[in-house]
């Protein structure tokens, strides 16, 4: 089998021969990865800040927990948050990337005991 790797874009493969390819779908992976990270921190950060700013007002603190403005603005973002992550690790954050070979083979070894005879 030759030196290639295959990429994913939309909805088709693209074999990639040369190193430079090879280092370049690399950066850009990490690029976005970072940005994931970034974006989390930046989610903690600010959230913290708003439901900590909430305790400054003359209301008790466990009525401030309890209203829904405390918590809608961690929420929406959460989902924002969480569709980003999809976009960054894929379906690979749930299956891992070799999961459908691995329950392929786990099937096939079942129905290999399983004989009906």
């Amino acid at each position: 089998m030759g030196r290639y790797r295959r990429r994913m874009f939309d909805n088709y493969q693209e074999e990639v021969n040369s190193p430079d390819e090879l280092y370049n779908l690399a950066y850009k992976r990490v690029k976005r990865i970072k940005g994931f990270y970034v974006h989390a921190l930046v989610y903690v950060l600010v959230n913290a800040f708003l439901i900590f700013s909430n305790f400054d007002r003359n209301t008790n603190g466990i009525e401030v927990l309890t209203r829904w403005e405390t918590w809608s603005t961690a929420l929406f973002w959460g989902i924002g948050l969480v569709a980003h992550g999809m976009s960054v690790f894929g379906r690979d954050l749930f299956f891992g990337s070799d999961w459908e070979q691995k329950k392929i083979q786990e099937f096939m070894d079942k129905d290999k005991t399983n004989k009906w005879e």
